[in-house]
């Protein structure tokens, strides 16, 4: 494999066909591990599903009555003879956001909107099968522009107009530049990897390989439920 100025491989077609069956196959299996896991959060919920919302509304009075304690102990304070209102700055904590820059939101806007423009479904609308994949392929495009980093952003949009997709682009897209730091195919095979061992570290993954019988995890969870709502009424209780 021969390494371009830039440093990135320069995948030979029969590259990125290996490159891409493994996606394929990377996604086949994401997609059965996600809808097992679904399945089985179903099934639960169709075993604990009036335990969780009497937990959960338990859990808002609880929060309401102690919202209201503290009001009222606050109203008590400032009927006392040496009450004083206090002058202090209250400090508010902030959570520092990885803020994206106004150039970064910009580019990322460029490149969707460029790509976009010549991989929209609309213009295959007279063939279906290009359509369905003019579907995919933008669908792929509105996800990464929503959710991901702009050079990310930037390898798919370099992946649509070297070619890489089965949009037949048009002559216009000849002559758009392209910025490439990263290999699209390769940074999807490590996303779909990174997804696959996420989805096999879930709780609810290893109680499905691991437990003899799944379904005895629905005792653990009534078992946990019922104590949850038992320590809840008995705190609401007091408050009402």
């Amino acid at each position: 494999m021969i390494m371009s100025k830039n440093n990135l491989p320069d995948f030979t077609q029969s590259d990125q066909k290996i490159l891409l069956e493994e996606i394929r196959l990377l996604k086949q299996e994401l997609e059965s591990l996600e809808k097992h896991i679904l399945n089985f959060e179903i099934l639960l919920r169709s075993h604990i599903g009036e335990l969780i919302v009497e937990s959960q509304e338990l859990f808002v009075l609880y929060k309401q009555i102690k919202k209201a304690k503290k009001a009222k102990r606050l109203e008590q304070k400032k009927r006392g003879k040496n009450y004083q209102e206090s002058n202090a700055i209250r400090v508010v904590s902030k959570v520092i956001k990885k803020d994206v820059s106004t150039e970064q939101q910009k580019e990322k806007k460029r490149l969707y909107k460029e790509a976009m423009l010549h991989v929209h479904p609309d213009k295959f609308y007279m063939d279906k099968e290009e359509t369905d994949v003019a579907t995919e392929v933008t669908s792929r495009l509105i996800e990464i522009y929503k959710t991901e980093s702009l050079e990310t952003l930037q390898a798919y949009h370099a992946h649509i107009f070297k070619g890489n997709t089965a949009v037949v682009l048009g002559e216009s897209a000849l002559n758009i530049k392209v910025v490439e730091k990263v290999d699209y195919l390769q940074q999807e095979k490590e996303r779909l990897e990174k997804g696959i061992v996420s989805v096999r570290d879930s709780h609810l993954y290893k109680v499905l390989t691991e437990y003899d019988n799944p379904l005895t995890f629905v005792d653990e969870l009534k078992g946990y439920y019922k104590d949850r709502i038992f320590k809840l009424r008995k705190r609401t209780r007091k408050g009402l």
